[in-house]
């Protein structure tokens, strides 16, 4: 299993575990629901999902979901996962999504998130990160802005929702 424990000093990223669904649960707010999930979590949607992860992480598949933790005790505050191919996708882009519990929020943890995981997904081979974001949630795309990637192109999924793209390239060095 090629799994990844990252951090910097302040958070660390590290593939969900079964032990997760219950905070996950707690923490869901109607805007984790909106923006990331699709629909309230049940207990069994929640550990089927976290399965499905932990199977990816075994069979090296596209999906690298991590529990966004903090401090000593590594808290779970959020979530965040790539996705190496995936709907829109170029060979090389890596989606990049993620959420934090409310409490969690205002602080700076998804910025550092989406370091790390850049980080991670560079050195996985990834090329390209892309952010996609409602326009209708400002709070994300503050986020991507100040992890450094930039306005890219507005794209519709197969339901009609328009993202707006912020992209950052991974070939350089990412800090």
């Amino acid at each position: 299993m090629n799994e990844a424990k990252l951090s910097d000093g302040i958070i660390t990223l590290s593939p969900l575990r079964l032990d997760d669904a219950e905070a996950h649960l707690t923490g869901e707010d109607e805007l984790l629901v909106r923006w990331l999930n699709g629909g309230p979590g049940t207990r069994e949607g929640v550990e089927a999902y976290i399965r499905h992860c932990r199977e990816q992480w075994e069979s090296g598949g596209p999906l690298r979901a991590f529990g966004i933790r903090v401090g000593a005790d590594e808290t779970l505050s959020g979530t965040i996962d790539l996705r190496f191919t995936g709907e829109g996708l170029a060979p090389g882009e890596v989606n990049v999504a993620y959420g934090l519990y409310p409490s969690w929020r205002g602080r700076g943890l998804a910025t550092r998130a989406v370091l790390l995981a850049s980080q991670y997904a560079a050195s996985e081979g990834g090329e390209v990160a892309v952010i996609q974001v409602e326009p209708g949630n400002p709070a994300s795309a503050s986020v991507a802005q100040r992890a450094g990637f930039t306005p890219g192109k507005q794209t519709h999924s197969k339901d009609g929702t328009r993202f707006d793209w912020f992209i950052r390239d991974l070939r350089v060095v990412t800090q």
